[in-house]
């Protein structure tokens, strides 16, 4: 395997910039550069120079040795001054060395999982955590990053083991002194799993939502004061105020951190009738937007919309507070506060139930493997002349939640989920 190198830190001028080194000459390339290197886990200050001897930094020096680095490879770091004049020449370097290469996007986060250092479920936990802009959404990557998706599965598999080996051995040695009334064990096992499958299920919504973030949409009819709310909410000028009715055409999408979740708010059209045509398609798409949010806000003065569709747990409010007294005001703050307060409590109960399944393919692994144990539990039902088709179902279970953490069958996610990692990952 290559030898590769790539500055693991960001780019441009910082306090320290590491670059790292991984594969079988990363200590080769360090002693080449470094002159010498410290013990395995120990640091050490060396001057980095260039094959010639001209002097390029004076560097922390960190060896990690096979087996027990984040890629499973001999690793050697550098920690560098994070000058990019610096950065520039000591990876310069490096690629005149024979045999070492730059690495390519997450490929040293491939390799860690390629070695069997993390299961592809952590690696996906990394991007979130890279990727992570709020509380809740770095706690939820590191639940993944931690492996807790996949030590879930690992009970799961082995237990789904046991009894597809139940099966078989009712199959495989029937003339001899094997109990044949397996059928119980077996559907006490996949009945256990096939509750916790369930559970992990209906917690998918709110973990997924944990990640991408919720939607929350502002709804009313127009000079409602849903825009001057919006742009109180996000402490900014997001949307266009306006006197005129039918201002706002189009959804305006602004991101927040509330109560540690991660929220885009959607000031959205006016609903009312009308024959403006452009301004038709901007309330279709508003009740669109709004029927798709996970939660909606409605400002009403007198009667609500006739147009606006609420669902159970979305929020009324008396809008313009500064004129009619009570509610919300986004000219005055008058009862901002409450409405945040209120948002936050319901988003917060909302994501209590989440799972440790995040992305819609895990999901769709555990649909698939629930799905096979049922089929295999209806034919144990039938008797022991279908135990080698139920044996086989239990294996196609098993393979869904292999395939979930990268056991099997998942090259052709690779590509996909190793691109949105930045080049030194």
């Amino acid at each position: 395997m290559d030898t590769i190198y790539a500055l693991a830190t960001a780019q441009g001028k910082a306090g320290v910039a590491v670059i790292r080194i991984s594969g079988p000459q990363a200590e080769a390339a360090g002693i080449a550069l470094c002159g010498s290197l410290p013990e395995p886990r120990r640091h050490a200050v060396r001057n980095v120079r260039t094959v010639h001897g001209e002097f390029l930094d004076k560097a922390l020096i960190l060896r990690f040795p096979e087996g027990a680095s984040f890629t499973g490879e001999e690793v050697v770091e550098l920690h560098l001054h994070g000058s990019v004049a610096v950065v520039s020449a000591v990876l310069r370097e490096l690629s005149g060395i024979p045999g070492l290469r730059l690495a390519e996007p997450g490929e040293f986060t491939r390799r860690a999982l390629e070695n069997g250092c993390l299961d592809l479920a952590q690696v996906e936990g990394l991007a979130d955590l890279i990727e992570a802009e709020t509380e809740a959404q770095r706690v939820q990557a590191l639940r993944s990053l931690s492996g807790d998706l996949g030590k879930a599965v690992e009970g799961w598999r082995s237990q789904l083991i046991r009894a597809a080996a139940l099966l078989e051995a009712v199959i495989d040695f029937a003339d001899e002194e094997v109990p044949e009334d397996v059928g119980p064990e077996v559907v006490e096992i996949t009945t256990k799993i096939s509750v916790s499958l369930r559970k992990e299920l209906a917690g998918f919504d709110a973990a997924e939502r944990i990640r991408t973030g919720f939607e929350v949409a502002i709804i009313g009819a127009p000079n409602v004061g849903k825009s001057t709310l919006l742009n109180a909410l996000s402490g900014r000028d997001a949307a266009i105020t306006s006197e005129i009715a039918g201002t706002t055409r189009d959804v305006i999408e602004v991101r927040m951190d509330l109560g540690g979740l991660p929220v885009t708010l959607l000031d959205t059209a006016g609903l009312r009738e009308t024959d403006d045509f452009v301004e038709g398609l901007g309330i279709e798409r508003a009740m669109e937007r709004a029927g798709t949010a996970d939660l909606r806000v409605l400002l009403f003065e007198g009667t609500p919309p006739k147009e606006a569709v609420l669902s159970s747990g979305d929020i009324s409010i008396v809008a313009k507070a500064d004129k009619n007294g009570d509610g919300v005001s986004g000219l005055t703050g008058q009862g901002v506060d409450n409405l945040v307060k209120q948002i936050t409590s319901t988003l917060l109960t909302r994501s209590q139930g989440a799972g440790l399944a995040t992305r819609d393919r895990h999901r769709v692994a555990i649909r698939n493997s629930l799905d096979a144990i049922a089929k295999a539990s209806a034919l144990i039902d039938m008797g022991s002349i279908q135990y080698d088709i139920a044996a086989e179902e239990l294996r196609f279970a098993i393979r869904q939640l292999e395939a979930l953490i990268g056991r099997i069958d998942v090259e052709n996610l690779l590509d996909e989920i190793f691109s949105s990692f930045c080049l030194g990952k």
